[in-house]
């Protein structure tokens, strides 16, 4: 599960060379980390062609007004009341520098692609009383986060944000893929002596 992830300013450059239109809002002010229920960057489709950069909400309200849904399972999402609709018309993506896991512990670790590049988070965005908001779609975990966590966000290819994001027919095979690799970080891990 993802509840938190990182952004810089240096992505914003990024940003700018993959979209065709960038809302005047959006701006990639400092670096900081981005909690559920804050605004961050997401890319989506343009209405004409190509993609464009806006700003929304993280997470979709739950039944109970309190709950905020900020993940959904990339192997049940089409099949999921909840999220089909937006899963099958309104995709988008996540840029991040790198996201967090807990182990059992509650030991944080931090992950990003091993050339420091940006990640590409596959999801998907709703309005809800007009207000757009987005999920990150999570996927088993690979070997590079397993030891961690049992699950991660599905992490596209900056080749593949467009198809996932523009081509509908694509979808459902972007939603079964198995990420890359990553580079895992912890300033502190549990040490487990032998005698114990």
């Amino acid at each position: 599960m993802c509840g938190r992830y990182h952004i810089d300013e240096e992505m914003e450059e990024e940003i700018r060379r993959m979209v065709k239109v960038l809302e005047s809002r959006l701006k990639v002010t400092g670096s900081g980390d981005i909690y559920p229920s804050m605004k961050a960057p997401v890319l989506l489709k343009n209405q004409g062609e190509g993609l464009k950069a806006a700003s929304m909400t993280w997470g979709f309200p739950g039944r109970d007004k309190k709950q905020l849904l900020i993940n959904a399972r990339a192997e049940t999402a089409l099949i999921r009341p909840t999220f089909s609709q937006a899963v099958t018309h309104r995709r988008c993506v996540i840029p991040a520098r790198w996201f967090y896991e807990w182990n059992p512990e509650k030991e944080k670790a931090e992950f990003s692609r091993k050339d420091g590049s940006v990640l590409y988070m596959a999801g998907f965005y709703d309005i809800f009383q007009e207000i757009p908001r987005f999920m990150i779609l999570t996927t088993q975990a690979n070997p590079s986060v397993q030891p961690v966590h049992h699950r991660m966000p599905l992490i596209l290819e900056r080749g593949e944000v467009e198809d996932w994001i523009c081509e509908d027919s694509s979808a459902e095979k972007f939603l079964k893929k198995v990420p890359e690799s990553l580079e895992c970080r912890q300033q502190y891990s549990q040490q487990k002596l032998p005698f114990l």
